[in-house]
C-alpha cells in the first residue's frame, strides 16, 4: 500500500500551486485559524488542476493564535464553530466541481481532541451536519479514531514527515528544539521509516513551514519510491 501524501494547505497568501499538487490530499484551512474565501477558492483550484482529493482543516476559532492556543468553549459553540467552517469550504468547493471528502482538525484542537473523546465527538458532530459522513484524520489511537468509529466514518491514521519525534513517537512539542524538520532528507528519511511501520494510512506536511515546498517533493519521492 502507498501512504498518501497530505498537506494542510489555504494558510498562507503566497503558497505555491504546486504544494497541493505534490499532495495526494490537501486540507484547507476554512476560516476558524486562516483562510477565506479567496484563499479557498484557490486551494481547491489547484486541488481540482492537480487531481488532488480536498478535505477540511477547521480549528478552534483562533486567527490571532493560528490555531495554536486551546480556547475554553462550551459544546454546542464549538460544534457549531465546526459546522460553519466545514461549510464555509463545501459553499465554495462544490460551485468549482469539488467535493470536500474529509476532515483533519488543525493545531490544539487537534491535539486536544486526541486526549479529549468528548471534544472529538463534538468536534465530529460539527463536520457531519456540515458535510455527511466524511473520513477523519488524525493520530493513529486516540480521540479522533474513537469518534469516527463510533459514528461509522472511515478513519485514516496520519503521521508526521515534518516534526520532531520522541523516542515513543509522540512528537516534540513546538517551542522545543527539534520540534520542526528543516532537512528535506531528513523528513524523506523519516517518511521511509514511518512508512515501513505499516501504522499510518497518511503523512502530513505542514504547508506553512518555510521549508514545505522542498519537503513536500522530498517525501513525494520517498513514497512513491516504495510503491
Amino acid at each position: 500500500m502507498v501512504l498518501a501524501l497530505n498537506v494542510d494547505a489555504g494558510e498562507l497568501e503566497d503558497e505555491p500551486a504546486e504544494l497541493v499538487a505534490l499532495a495526494h490530499w490537501a486540507h484547507v484551512a476554512c476560516g476558524g485559524h486562516a483562510g477565506d474565501a479567496a484563499s479557498m477558492a484557490r486551494t481547491v483550484q489547484h486541488a481540482l488542476a492537480a487531481q488532488t482529493r480536498v478535505g477540511a482543516h477547521p480549528s478552534y476559532p483562533d486567527r490571532e493564535g493560528f490555531g495554536r492556543r486551546t480556547l475554553a468553549m462550551g459544546r454546542e459553540a464549538l460544534v457549531r464553530s465546526i459546522e460553519v467552517q466545514c461549510t464555509a469550504l463545501r459553499n465554495v468547493a462544490e460551485p468549482l466541481g469539488a467535493r470536500v471528502e474529509s476532515c483533519k482538525p488543525h493545531g490544539a484542537l487537534y491535539h486536544d481532541g486526541n486526549r479529549d473523546p468528548a471534544l472529538a465527538a463534538a468536534v465530529v458532530d460539527g463536520v457531519v451536519r456540515a458535510l455527511g459522513p466524511v473520513e477523519i484524520v488524525g493520530p493513529p489511537a486516540g480521540g479522533w479514531a474513537d469518534a469516527a468509529t463510533a459514528r461509522g466514518l472511515r478513519f485514516a491514521r496520519e503521521g508526521f514527515a515534518d516534526r520532531g519525534l520522541r523516542p515513543d513517537g509522540s512528537l516534540v512539542p513546538r517551542g522545543e528544539p527539534g520540534a520542526l524538520l528543516s532537512d528535506p532528507a531528513v523528513a524523506a528519511a523519516q517518511a521511509a521509516r514511518l512508512a515501513a511501520s505499516g501504522a499510518f494510512d497518511t503523512l502530513c506536511v505542514h504547508g506553512d513551514g518555510p521549508h514545505a515546498l522542498e519537503i513536500a517533493r522530498a517525501v513525494r519521492t520517498e513514497l512513491d519510491r516504495s510503491r
